[in-house]
């Protein structure tokens, strides 16, 4: 089991962009599907974005067309492209692995620890 460590939360105004990113390991790509949530203020944690380890991305409604995963394999990070931000997209963002059992078997989801995110005007 490795850590996820997330970075790049900032303040930024409406309709400004931010790139997240999350220091995973180069292995885990193979195994897990990483993905990105978001937890509003006094809200449910909710999923934005996935990638799988096919590399196949998806996306929640709201998000779409604005927001891009990707991931660099080399260095084992999970990045999180967001652009044309708007107000509600204020909250804690969070790295997320969930293991692929066809591939791996059974373990625990893995977590990071959130980088703040700030829409405001």
């Amino acid at each position: 089991q490795v850590q996820l460590v997330e970075s790049g939360g900032d303040l930024v105004q409406p309709g400004g962009s931010l790139r997240l990113s999350c220091a995973a390991s180069r292995r885990m790509f193979d195994i897990y599907t990483m993905g990105w949530y978001h937890q509003a203020p006094g809200q449910q944690r909710v999923m934005v974005a996935t990638i799988s380890n096919a590399g196949t991305p998806k996306y929640a409604g709201s998000v779409k067309g604005r927001f891009t995963i990707s991931r660099d394999i080399t260095s084992g990070t999970v990045f999180l492209q967001m652009n044309n931000l708007k107000v509600e997209d204020t909250g804690v963002y969070y790295c997320h692995a969930e293991r692929d059992v066809m591939v791996a078997g059974t373990g625990p989801d893995i977590w990071g620890q959130g980088t703040q995110v700030t829409v405001s005007s």
